[in-house]
């Protein structure tokens, strides 16, 4: 008897749970080409969600012998997305020729290939013949992303005929990249807060002559004895958290018909990263000092810029800081990040003249900017709100001494 076997033992690439309210991922792209080998552990596939974006790795050693989804596909959670085929690598290729196993798949017409509901569903409504469409999935498995560039390119073609604006001689300088599922996101949440929320914003100014001062004399013994540098942030952290407890609102949201005052202080800071604006959370800011709140930040924006943060680092949190003053903004108006009540900007710190006790003097000045929901903050409570973050800045004492 023949004991020998063509088959070789798979292990299945799933896709993994990726945190509450999240059911489904993008396949941003490979790391591994179809029949390479590939080592345990080792990062197989980029999967991209509305907030994050993640790697999975190989579940064994072997060939990678199966891609069942393509870049800019769909995949829930659990979904198995590829296979990889455990063996010895310098013989797996034989034994894979064996199985029949197609490594390099060639693209075809799709006539004759079952379509998954997704394709299905988009070629149904934009009418459209599949058979036409070459399939770039695995042998020559038609995408969702195969439909849709084809879709983009008849788009082109119409509005190159109709628009006397698009010369053709222009065609060869214009890049069209599909949106990121986490801009999409981005755009969907902003857009949901614009039409749920009656956002409006207040402004003020504050001078930050004793915070810049402070902070030249400190700096030095606090990184010495902290590790980590004295930024602005953990001031207008601490500012905030002493506003918020005294106007609960800010701090609170609307869920159906009732209001949720939250007596717990999770404090977004917006961050830019290289796949977009995200808001990783500090919690219980209340109870961390300038140098944990520093420690937190520093750890959370080299993550964020690493593309390294966890579904666990950006939910839940009761209230936001953005600080457009990094980019140069002098003033702009925020939106809410649903489902919270209340954003504060931070803008570029600038000399200007002001006057002082009756006599012109220049300081260091920012404008401040609290957008909020005015469905559970009344327009007294958001300007007394500012003017406790002003007071605390303008005086650093009170935040540091707790008064």
């Amino acid at each position: 008897m023949n004991t020998k076997t063509t088959l070789q033992l798979s292990k299945d690439i799933v896709v993994p749970p990726m945190g509450e309210s999240i059911s489904e991922a993008t396949i941003a792209r490979w790391l591994k080409k179809q029949g390479e080998h590939v080592t345990m552990d080792e990062p197989l596939v980029e999967l991209e969600t509305d907030k994050v974006t993640l790697e999975v790795s190989a579940p064994t050693a072997g060939i990678l012998t199966d891609v069942l989804y393509s870049q800019g596909e769909t995949v829930n959670v659990g979904a198995i997305i590829g296979r990889v085929t455990i063996g010895d690598s310098s013989k797996m290729p034989e034994k894979i020729e064996k199985a029949n196993i197609n490594i390099e798949p060639k693209a075809k017409a799709s006539e004759n290939i079952p379509l998954s509901p997704s394709v299905r569903k988009l070629v149904t409504e934009n009418k459209i013949d599949p058979r036409y469409i070459e399939g770039q999935g695995k042998s020559g498995r038609l995408t969702k992303e195969d439909v849709l560039t084809f879709l983009d390119k008849g788009k082109e073609a119409a509005e190159s005929i109709s628009s006397p604006l698009q010369a053709p001689e222009k065609e060869s300088r214009i890049e069209r990249v599909r949106m990121s599922r986490l801009r999409q996101r981005i755009g969907e949440r902003l857009k949901e807060a614009q039409n749920t929320a009656a956002i409006l914003t207040t402004f003020n100014e504050v001078d930050m002559t004793n915070i810049m001062k402070l902070r030249a004399q400190l700096k030095e013994s606090f990184e010495k004895k902290h590790g980590a540098r004295l930024g602005l942030m953990s001031f207008f952290v601490k500012a905030c958290l002493v506003a918020l407890k005294e106007i609960p609102a800010v701090n609170a949201e609307i869920e159906g018909e009732d209001l949720i005052y939250k007596n717990y202080y999770d404090i977004g800071v917006a961050v830019g990263a290289p796949q977009g604006l995200v808001v990783p959370v500090i919690r219980d800011a209340d109870q961390k000092s300038f140098a944990q709140i520093e420690q937190n930040i520093a750890e959370l924006g080299k993550k964020a810029k690493e593309g390294k943060l966890a579904m666990q680092d950006l939910v839940g949190g009761t209230f936001t800081i953005s600080n457009g003053g990094v980019y140069g903004s002098l003033m702009s108006m925020p939106i809410l990040n649903p489902p919270q009540s209340g954003i504060l900007g931070m803008h570029k710190i600038q000399e200007r003249p002001v006057v002082v006790d009756g006599a012109i003097v220049i300081r260091p000045m920012m404008y401040l900017a609290l957008s909020y929901d005015h469905r559970i903050i009344d327009g007294k409570e958001a300007v007394t709100f500012l003017i406790r973050v002003k007071e605390c800045l303008e005086n650093p004492e009170r935040i540091l001494l707790d008064v």
